[in-house]
């Protein structure tokens, strides 16, 4: 290893802007069952259909539409 380095010249990563954030979310049962079929039939982790699927809401500006029942 050197002693220094000289980063005078050096750009910034453009694909920072890219990366993921991990976080943690609750999410039910039969949801992650779902995902992890579909999973097995595209050869794709069931994390990013998942995200695939959410991306898709937001580049479609989609909005969840829900009906509150009184018990």
């Amino acid at each position: 290893m050197k002693e220094s380095y000289d980063f005078s010249n050096s750009v910034k990563n453009p694909y920072t802007s890219k990366l993921k954030k991990q976080i943690t979310i609750r999410v039910d049962a039969e949801t992650v069952e779902y995902f992890k079929k579909q999973a097995l039939q595209t050869g794709i982790t069931y994390q990013n259909l998942m995200n695939l699927y959410l991306r898709d809401c937001v580049e479609h500006k989609r909005t969840p539409a829900f009906t509150w029942t009184n018990l």
